[in-house]
């Protein structure tokens, strides 16, 4: 007989890594209404051409693609943000500015799996719609705070940059856009000398190869003083000198709203997306060495699909991640959940009972199970102990007369009689 297993890069969440990604999401929900910013659904299929429309040749050669029955070319979503691009061009063209849209999701992209890296990945993306305004650059910057400090993450910075410094210089030289794009493609995989050397091949002054080489290599998280030395580098290339005063005016507005975020600031960086045209930034926790997301600035993706020319500043965070940096920094996600009870009955005849007692629980919004296998009270406990169960309610006869229940604490090993109307207020007490 065959025996199935998953296709390569995809994943069964059993119940405690599905609880834990369960977890992250209702957090990403709760930032996003902290924040907010409306839930929106976007379809799982695309058509191809959205997709690749900016996407990058990286994420272009790992796409999920194929013709549907009609003959026409889509592809399984690898991101969320063309999706949103589509719908603010269209269904959304009409919505008073600035809006606030989060969606949340799977996403595909056939990558090589290894640890932290999956075909099949969830992400929650948050997108600032309709002004270029730095406020917008710095809310992202301290939502993406706010999620990892809410899952519980201990340990976390963000990496960040702008594009336009890089672009300026690129353009001022007269680099074409597609050898642009292959540029940065290099400096996002941090292959930094292929990088140079193709700046060399665009045929571009010896003054901008020095500049780029000093560029990739100026990074730190002094602020104020990293900043200064890439606006002495790029002091004659005009763009690129606005592109600094821009994510100086972003990160001081961070800053000052008493966001203590660790904050490195790197020249080089760049995102392997195209669409990309302002800040840009990661984040990275010290155990691990991907990414658990990122985003930035896109002020021309909704022109490029049909829209009005309209600014816009996002962020994707890796779920996936967040849950394998949760656990590598071994956050007890049992402190954060609800309290866990299962309703024992000692006799077949009192399960009715039980029942009874399970939904006045639940009607408190309590997590109930009642025991429903026929087991001896001994091992019903045994199997609730196992399953890391916080209490157990006994059911019996002697103490339902006296209208109460045995209350069982399974940790501290100990028990009393709680008259059933003091239930709710003993096991939240």
């Amino acid at each position: 007989m065959t025996e199935f297993k998953t296709l390569r890069g995809m994943r069964d969440l059993l119940p405690d890594d599905a609880g834990m990604m369960i977890y992250v999401q209702e957090t990403a929900r709760k930032v996003a209404k902290l924040y907010g910013y409306k839930e929106i659904i976007t379809p799982l299929v695309e058509s191809y051409e959205l997709l690749t429309a900016k996407a990058g040749d990286e994420v272009r050669s790992r796409m999920f693609a194929f013709k549907d029955l009609g003959g026409r070319d889509v592809a399984l979503r690898p991101e969320f943000t063309a999706s949103v691009a589509r719908l603010v061009a269209t269904s959304m063209r009409n919505e008073p500015k600035p809006f606030r849209i989060f969606c949340m999701g799977s996403a595909y992209r056939y990558d090589e799996p290894q640890r932290g890296r999956y075909r099949e990945f969830w992400q929650s993306d948050f997108e600032l719609v309709g002004t270029f305004r730095p406020e917008a650059d710095a809310e992202i910057l301290m939502l993406t705070d706010s999620l990892c400090q809410k899952v519980g993450l201990k340990r976390f910075g963000l990496k960040v940059g702008h594009v336009g410094i890089l672009r300026g210089i690129l353009g001022q030289e007269k680099v074409i856009e597609k050898d642009q794009n292959a540029i940065m493609q290099l400096m996002d995989k941090k292959q930094y000398d292929d990088a140079v050397k193709l700046v060399e091949s665009a045929g571009v002054s010896k003054k901008c190869v020095r500049t780029i080489r000093e560029l990739v290599v100026c990074r730190g998280k002094d602020i104020a003083d990293v900043l200064k030395r890439i606006r002495e580098l790029v002091k004659d290339y005009e763009n690129s000198v606005a592109a600094v005063e821009n994510l100086r005016t972003i990160l001081e507005l961070v800053n000052k709203s008493g966001y203590k975020i660790d904050l490195t600031v790197d020249a080089g960086f760049a995102r392997g997306l195209e669409y990309y045209t302002g800040m840009v930034f990661e984040i990275f926790v010290p155990d691990l060495d991907i990414a658990l997301g990122g985003g930035g600035r896109y002020d021309k993706l909704v022109e490029l699909f049909g829209g009005e020319p309209t600014p816009a500043v996002g962020v994707a965070h890796g779920m996936d991640r967040m849950t394998l940096a949760m656990e590598t920094q071994k956050i007890d996600l049992k402190a954060k959940e609800e309290r866990t009870i299962i309703v024992v009955p000692i006799k077949e005849e009192l399960k009715t009972e039980a029942l009874k007692i399970a939904r006045l629980l639940r009607d408190a919004d309590m997590l109930v199970e009642v025991e429903v296998m026929g087991r001896k009270m001994t091992k019903a406990l045994e199997d609730a102990d196992r399953r890391k169960t916080d209490y157990a309610i006994i059911v019996g006869e002697r103490e339902l007369k006296e209208g109460s229940v045995v209350l069982r604490d399974l940790s501290k090993r100990d028990q009393r009689i709680v008259p059933i109307g003091k239930l709710v207020d003993e096991i939240k007490r």
